[in-house]
């Protein structure tokens, strides 16, 4: 089952320096319809002008992912976690017993980036901050995994702490990937067009776009144009 979520339906924070719009509830976008999708409580698609970003702020109990799509952002945490994460490059943290962090935008071009916010299988864990450039040409082997709490998985993902996967990834056009799906799966449309095909009937996103998949064991992309696109699979509660 597929459910779609297009751009300009999404709730919408302008404060200058940042545009933010918001798959779920968030800050002072509240919906009670979309408080998540299981234990994915936050899919923030931000814009950071340059020069700006966010200041030191805490966060408990939560991993939170970056999905990069343009420019670069600055990570400082209390930690003693320091890092420049560009464009194509995945950064996670956990934030467990607690953490303090900043984010900043010290180029000179806007910063585009997908915030993810996944609730822990484990509370009250170390903090942790890493990050990982993934390959961003187009391969004919599928979507790139890049996020994974599964540890057969931990050689060449990203580890989070909980039983989740992130794929995400550049498709030529008419390219077409299937992704397995072991919970149910969050699909975002990072660039271009894409097209979710489900028995006989499709669905296609544009750039900025979100759906929900349900009751599928995978899902089959097409890519109307060049596109990148991302596959967030997390359990319920």
């Amino acid at each position: 089952m597929i459910k779609h979520f297009p751009h300009q339906n999404l709730g919408k924070a302008n404060h200058g320096w940042l545009r933010s719009s918001h798959h779920f509830s968030f800050a002072h976008y509240y919906n009670p319809a979309r408080m998540g999708f299981g234990t994915l409580r936050v899919i923030n698609d931000d814009w950071v002008a340059p020069g700006t970003g966010f200041p030191p702020h805490p966060h408990r109990n939560m991993e939170i992912i970056s999905f990069i799509r343009s420019g670069a952002i600055t990570h400082q945490d209390s930690e003693g976690n320091k890092g420049i994460t560009p464009a194509g490059e995945v950064q996670v943290m956990s934030a467990g017993t607690g953490i303090m962090h900043s984010e900043y935008n010290r180029t000179k071009e806007p910063l585009t980036f997908y915030q993810i916010w996944i609730e822990p299988n484990k509370i009250d864990v170390p903090p942790r901050w890493d990050s990982k450039l993934f390959p961003s040409e187009v391969n004919d082997k599928g979507l790139p995994l890049l996020v994974s709490g599964y540890p057969e998985d931990n050689n060449h993902a990203l580890f989070i702490h909980q039983h989740a996967r992130i794929y995400g990834g550049s498709l030529a056009p008419q390219q077409e990937v299937v992704v397995p799906i072991a919970h149910q799966a969050y699909v975002l449309a990072s660039k271009g067009k894409v097209t979710i095909l489900d028995n006989g009937k499709s669905v296609t996103l544009s750039e900025g776009d979100g759906a929900e998949i349900t009751k599928q064991r995978e899902v089959t992309l097409v890519a109307e144009s060049d596109a990148e696109v991302i596959v967030i699979d997390a359990p319920l509660h």
